[in-house]
This record gives C-alpha cells, sequence and structure tokens, in this order.
C-alpha cells in the first residue's frame, strides 16, 4: 500500500456533479422565516410565492437571521465530579455539506434523529454561490473564480440551503469546509499565509450571508442563525495548512479546529488558544497499519483512490471500514474514554458502501451506557467547563490505556 496512503492524506470534497432524482430535506416552514423583498429586487425562480412573515431578526439581506437560542440542544455541560467515569464522546462530521442530488445530507439527518445524535456540517462556502457569479470568488494564488470543487446546479443549491436550515433546527453544529478545495500545486492551501486564510474565511462566510443577493432567491427562507456567531471551526480540505490557519483561526476567536490529520485516540490539548480535534488513527481490520478515521482514507487504502473499484469488492470493504470505526471506538470506550473523531464525505464512492459502514457504526454506538453523539462545538462546550487539572490528568492515559485502578480512584485526586 503505497505510503501516502497510510499517512491519510485526504483528498476531494463533496462532489457537486449532478446525480439522479432529488431527495430533499423537506419543504421550508417553521422557525425562521423568508422575509421582504428589498425595493428594486425581484423575485426569482418557481417558488410558491413569498414565505411566511419570518420569525427572526433578518441580517444584512436577509440571507440570515437570528432566531434566538439554537433548539434541540443538550442539556449545559457541568465538570465531572470526584471520581466520575468521563462520558464517551464520538463526533460524526461531513466535509463539504452539500445536497447534491444523491440524497446523503437528508439520509443522515434522518439517521441522526433516530439515534438522537448531534453532528458537525462544514458547508462549503462556494455551495451557496451560482456559477454564474463565480469571478466573486477570489481564492489565493489561484485563478478568480477557479475551485477544485464543483459549483452546484440552482437546484442543488435551494437544497442545500434546505438541509442546512433543517441541520441547525435540528440541532446540529454548521461549521466551514472553506471554499475552492485546493489540495495540490502552487495554489494549494497548504502555501496559503494567515493573512490568505483570513481572506478565505471572509468569503466563505460572505457566501453564506449573501446567498439571497448572489442567487436572486428572496422567496426562499432565510437561514435561521447569525453566522458571524455560529461558525466557530472548520476543517481544512485535505487536512493540509493547520499551522498557518490556526493563527487566524485564534484571532478570529475560533474555539477549535479539526484538520490535524495522524491524531491519535487520545484527550486533546489546545493549540494557540484554540482547541485541536484531529481525525485520528483507528485499528485496521486485516491490515497490520491504521488507517484515518475518514471515508476517504479507507478507500485510498482499499482501492488506491479508485471511486468506481470492481463491485466484487463492495461487501467485504463495507465490513472491514465499519469494523475499523467500531475498533476505534471500542479501543477508546473500553480504555481511556478518548473522544472518537469520524470525518465523512457525502459522497457515493465504490457504490455507496463508506455510507452504509459509517451508518452502520453510527447505529452500533448510539445508545451504549455513557456515550455522546455530539457535534464539536457541543464537545468544546463540555471541555471548557472542566477543571483544567482533570483534563491534564486525562491526557496521561496513553492510547488504549484504562485507568489504573479504576476511574474513582484515578480522578478521585486530582486537587
Amino acid at each position: 500500500m503505497p505510503a501516502i496512503s497510510r499517512r491519510g492524506l485526504i483528498g476531494l470534497g463533496a462532489g457537486a456533479a449532478a446525480a439522479a432524482a432529488l431527495s430533499g430535506c423537506g419543504t421550508d416552514s417553521g422557525q425562521g422565516g423568508g422575509g421582504s423583498i428589498p425595493p428594486g429586487a425581484k423575485a426569482k425562480g418557481g417558488g410558491a410565492g413569498m414565505p411566511e412573515k419570518p420569525q427572526g431578526r433578518l441580517i444584512g439581506d436577509g440571507s440570515t437571521s437570528f432566531t434566538g437560542k439554537q433548539p434541540n440542544q443538550p442539556a449545559a455541560p457541568v465538570p465531572l465530579e470526584p471520581g466520575q467515569t468521563p462520558p464517551q464522546f464520538v463526533v460524526f462530521s461531513w466535509d463539504g455539506a452539500g445536497e447534491v442530488g444523491n440524497g446523503l445530507f437528508p439520509r443522515f439527518l434522518k439517521a441522526a434523529e433516530e439515534t438522537g445524535a448531534h453532528m458537525t456540517f462544514f458547508l462549503s462556502g462556494l455551495y451557496l454561490l451560482p456559477e454564474a457569479k463565480k469571478r466573486l470568488y477570489r481564492p489565493p494564488n489561484n485563478h478568480v473564480g477557479a475551485s477544485a470543487i464543483g459549483y452546484l446546479t440552482d437546484t442543488h443549491l435551494e437544497e442545500t440551503l434546505k438541509c442546512v436550515r433543517q441541520a441547525w433546527l435540528a440541532g446540529h453544529e454548521i461549521g466551514t469546509h472553506f471554499n475552492g478545495h485546493f489540495c495540490s500545486g502552487f495554489g494549494s492551501v497548504a502555501h496559503w499565509t494567515p493573512a490568505q486564510w483570513h481572506s478565505e474565511i471572509d468569503q466563505a462566510k460572505s457566501f453564506v450571508k449573501e446567498w439571497r443577493t448572489n442567487t436572486g432567491r428572496y422567496d426562499l427562507p432565510s437561514l435561521p442563525f447569525d453566522y458571524e456567531k455560529e461558525l466557530v471551526g472548520g476543517r481544512t480540505p485535505c487536512l493540509l495548512g493547520q499551522n498557518n490557519l490556526l493563527p487566524t483561526a485564534a484571532k478570529l476567536g475560533w474555539r477549535y479546529d479539526a484538520s490535524s490529520p495522524g491524531g491519535k485516540q487520545r484527550w486533546p490539548s489546545k493549540r494557540l488558544g484554540v482547541w485541536d480535534l484531529p481525525l485520528q488513527s483507528v485499528p485496521f481490520p486485516g491490515r497490520k497499519f491504521e488507517v484515518l478515521s475518514m471515508d476517504y482514507n479507507m478507500l485510498a487504502n482499499q482501492s488506491v483512490h479508485t471511486t468506481k473499484a470492481p463491485a466484487y469488492n463492495y461487501p467485504g470493504w463495507r465490513k472491514q471500514s465499519a469494523e475499523a470505526y467500531i475498533a476505534g471506538f471500542h479501543r477508546a470506550y473500553e480504555t481511556n474514554r478518548a473522544p472518537f473523531f469520524i470525518g465523512n464525505h457525502f459522497e457515493k464512492w465504490n457504490g455507496g458502501i463508506y455510507m452504509d459502514s459509517v451508518e452502520h457504526a453510527l447505529r452500533h454506538i448510539a445508545g451504549k451506557k455513557d456515550v455522546r453523539l455530539v457535534s464539536f462545538r457541543q464537545f468544546v462546550d463540555w471541555m471548557d467547563v472542566q477543571d483544567p487539572k482533570v483534563l491534564d490528568k486525562l491526557r496521561t492515559l496513553d492510547v488504549g490505556v484504562r485507568p489504573h485502578g479504576g476511574w474513582n480512584r484515578f480522578l478521585s485526586a486530582t486537587a
């Protein structure tokens, strides 16, 4: 197996190619309605007229709105009591987070609802920018309007808006996967400076906050959140460029970054005041090496980056990838209780087997004692209220190491 696969370099964001029939996120109704058309603007598209009067305060052109505290959140976190066993946190996250007609965004919103899970959706800003307006995007070290991922069709952009809106109202987090997903050559995000990262983030936010102006779709409901306040973390394309991103993330007040590759299943710490939450190496059944906890890395090690390998491989690969996630979960759950981070893309690579395997893992994990299926934001909420001495003690536990004498003894004398 090539070394690059074992190191787990991630490639490809959620694709933008049109799929078959659109399987959507339902109708736009409920909290956080639409808004009036600004003077001189015209409603565009085939909606059923103007949406109902908004229930929140519109922001800017009405692309986003303040609707109050996010609904469907867990109880406020509290510090661990002396000797208490830590929860087993598991975060399922999605890079790109666009609905491109393959029905995967709504599929996992439904799976999350059925399992009581909260997730993080890293939205690519370009997924809310029409291709006709692509020259508004000025990617660092690349041509104006360039992108390594495709712009969405108008239909898929509208469907993505519905899914993002539904996700937030269901209690999930909306982070960022930035914009153009450049992973190679001079224009790669690996070479961007802190100032260039700042530009990329400003543009990603603007595409979310100004989708109405850019699309002309004033007939659609606004997104029910203030993205300036909602956005507290992200994951870079291909897990590249974190060192230069972090100074900018810290300056912007971000609370975490999920871009580090090759992390271990240990309790995390901060870098430059930002929680560093890496994808982690997990056991790879039948192999002597470990693999990063992301669908693309399973693919890279099974079919050497080919996304359409012969179908006779699929059953075995589906089982192997599901068992890798499950093995990683149990290694933490039964030993040091380190949080477990899983990354995915809304892609049907190799017949969609990775979507099947991650859903199988989700349903296997859900409902087990002490398990909390949370977003990254909810996880750092918990971390931020813990006693620093307790966290320091937890960090002494290496991968797969149980606390000596049990949790009660291990955490009973941290003061």
